[in-house]
């Protein structure tokens, strides 16, 4: 992923009491465009978010990294302005845009004072509608690519996640970079960038956040001149990821004192019934910091790292359950024995102490997330492409607060299973055979 991001060097402070209740409005444009807002007149600024399913995975096969090209060069030249015309006119309206690419989304990020709104959307309006994509700009933003992808090369960390990925997804968009390859960026067209424009920022797959000083009925107006004139679909999505990787061990030598590993197998969808219970399952087992068992056992107890964990990545397309850790590597072949001992104990259940202090942890902690305009916004976006309802904020705790010891039982016994992880691991380890 690559992030370009324009800042006008002002530091937006939190509109809403963390321990304020979030007020969601519906809104809908009057040219049909939805959007939700959570109303904040206390300061005159507005957040937000804009994202549009289908990101990077929209890519066609050999011109990997369009998308990601596409959206660097966003203000790189707009309608009549070159890239420092539009740089000099956000500054002058003290206004933040940031534009990013994912795999299943891109977004768009736009901060405006009330007195500069008008203004300021028809800025983003001409980068998002009107882009020029000059060749210059083309070539400039391409070599600022290039260098991130030729830094990847030598970063473990990278190396093991899409070696991971290639297992995991082999035949599928999934497996491939965000930001292509040096061969495929090298190679791409202003053409090519045209073409993922239109593929990917389209009104059929919009999602749009507004928190801040504005009406529904101003968001309502603003949401027709922001992204009315954009084409209603765009390209074909792709089908659902089959995950193939095989369990064992893969070593990729490389040399460095310390080994990186990356573990995992196929997760669960952010809708099975089950999440809730695999999300706090996650919390005890990994996600919980140094509370968590693998720290307690890797770190704590046998100082084999200084960090270690796991996560769910619900995609749209597929679901891992992922960790990673990095140790010396002497220590490689007793960090993956631990390592998948426990992947085995946590599918056995947990404790009620354990269960109690994830739930106060992760009920305390969600109120937290609620500190700005900006990060409200990216919630209120991120609930829509989950298909959540707008008394999600209200029930999410509640739904942490009955997930069951046997709940998590049932659920650690249905999803971590030992029998099929996969470790990729990127260093010279001492003592560890490479089983594929």
């Amino acid at each position: 992923m690559m992030r370009i991001a324009a800042f006008a060097g002002l530091v937006w402070a939190a509109a809403l009491p963390v321990s304020a209740a979030v007020e969601i409005d519906e809104v809908t444009s009057p040219g049909g465009i939805d959007a939700w807002l959570v109303q904040e007149d206390s300061i005159p600024f507005t957040a937000l978010e804009i994202r549009f399913k289908g990101g990077t995975i929209l890519d066609p096969e050999g011109k990997e990294g369009a998308v990601n090209l596409m959206m660097g060069l966003l203000e790189e030249g707009a309608a009549e302005m070159d890239a420092q015309g539009f740089a000099a006119a956000r500054e002058e309206l003290a206004a933040s845009f940031e534009f990013d690419a994912y795999d299943d989304a891109v977004s768009i990020s736009a901060r405006f004072l009330t007195e500069n709104r008008d203004e300021a959307v028809a800025l983003l309006r001409a980068a998002l509608v009107e882009p020029t994509f000059d060749q210059v700009a083309v070539d400039r933003v391409r070599d600022q690519v290039l260098s991130n992808i030729a830094s990847d090369l030598n970063d473990p960390r990278t190396i093991a996640y899409r070696a991971f990925s290639d297992a995991a997804f082999p035949d599928h968009p999934y497996s491939r970079p965000n930001d292509g390859t040096r061969d495929s960026v090298a190679t791409l067209t202003r053409q090519d960038i045209v073409d993922a424009h239109a593929a990917t920022l389209v009104r059929d797959r919009l999602y749009v956040g507004a928190v801040g000083d504005i009406t529904p009925e101003e968001l309502g107006t603003l949401l027709d001149d922001l992204l009315g004139d954009l084409p209603a679909t765009g390209g074909t999505l792709p089908e659902d990821a089959t995950y193939s990787a095989e369990p064992g061990v893969s070593v990729i030598d490389y040399d460095t004192p310390q080994s990186v590993v990356i573990f995992g197998h196929e997760g669960i969808d952010r809708h099975d019934p089950d999440f809730f219970a695999a999300y706090v399952a996650n919390e005890i087992f990994g996600g919980g910091g140094f509370n968590s068992r693998l720290m307690e056992e890797v770190r704590v107890k046998r100082g084999l790292t200084y960090g270690v964990g796991t996560g769910l990545q619900p995609m749209d397309y597929g679901a891992l359950i992922l960790g990673q850790a990095s140790t010396a590597n002497e220590s490689v072949a007793e960090t993956v024995e631990v390592l998948r001992d426990e992947w085995a104990r946590i599918a056995e259940g947990v404790t009620e102490e354990e269960l109690d202090a994830a739930k106060t942890y992760l009920t305390g902690a969600y109120p937290l997330r609620f500190d700005g305009n900006a990060r409200i916004a990216g919630i209120l976006v991120g609930m829509q492409m989950d298909g959540l309802g707008v008394d999600y904020i209200a029930s999410r705790n509640d739904n942490i607060e009955a997930v069951t010891l046997d709940d998590i039982a049932r659920v650690a016994d249905r999803i971590y299973r030992p029998e099929d992880l996969r470790f990729v691991v990127v260093g010279q380890p001492e003592g560890l055979d490479a089983t594929n």
